[in-house]
């Protein structure tokens, strides 16, 4: 999931930044209006945390951007101002949720979440490939039932990889999706990542290389629920 978090007051813009890229999001920061405008018109996000109140354009006028532009970003209106009249008017505009400030972090990563899922076709509880399962809510894998720990990193790339059901993924979209905007788009960090990720599946290889295109892996699939310790 990529996210943007457009906030004016950067201490609070990066603590709320760093705790989504701890849950696994990959979020870029942009510190007003305009440079979040510009932001949001060359990249794709999943979800745009917005101030209300910012320099520039407001965070109202990057909503009505977002709406007329018709894409599929979902906004998260994250404000001060918490009488009702105003979260009627932010979802009067077109934005998907309203969170006023101070708020419990974990309910900001909740609804984050929950925005990015509408943001994309839905996707099953889990995700397969043969006998492996992985459980994106509860941030599991496993293989023939057996736990495989990953990092943040190597689990967003399996689940690209997965949800992408057998069709190619290139390193720049895995790039784009699972990391941010301070990745350098010449390093061999999606493959040196995919290497890793390939050993601690272990062998059969599930994941193949597709000289001059991506990755994928063939066998991906929707599973209903996940077996053995991975189901919990």
């Amino acid at each position: 999931m990529r996210v943007i978090v457009v906030e004016d007051e950067p201490a609070m813009a990066d603590a709320v930044a760093r705790g989504l890229r701890r849950d696994g999001i990959a979020v870029d920061v942009a510190y007003d209006g305009d440079e979040g405008s510009e932001k949001l018109s060359v990249t794709r996000y999943d979800v745009a945390v917005l101030d209300r109140d910012l320099p520039g354009r407001s965070g109202d006028e990057l909503c009505d951007e977002l709406v007329a532009a018709g894409g599929t970003t979902r906004v998260l209106m994250l404000t001060a101002s918490a009488t009702l009249a105003d979260k009627v008017e932010g979802l009067s505009r077109g934005a998907d949720d309203y969170l006023a400030k101070p708020f419990d972090f974990p309910e900001l990563v909740a609804r984050v979440r929950a925005l990015g899922r509408r943001a994309t076709p839905a996707l099953p509880p889990t995700l397969a490939a043969g006998d492996l399962v992985l459980d994106p809510a509860r941030r599991t894998v496993a293989r023939s039932g057996r736990p495989v720990e990953l990092t943040r990193k190597e689990f967003g790339v399996l689940e690209v990889l997965l949800a992408a059901g057998g069709a190619v993924v290139s390193s720049e979209e895995l790039l784009e999706r699972v990391w941010d905007e301070n990745a350098d788009p010449f390093t061999t960090t999606v493959r040196v990542t995919v290497m890793t990720l390939r050993k601690k599946l272990g062998d059969p290889a599930l994941i193949e290389t597709v000289v001059g295109a991506g990755y994928r892996v063939p066998d991906a699939a929707c599973a209903g629920a996940p077996p053995g310790p991975a189901a919990g």
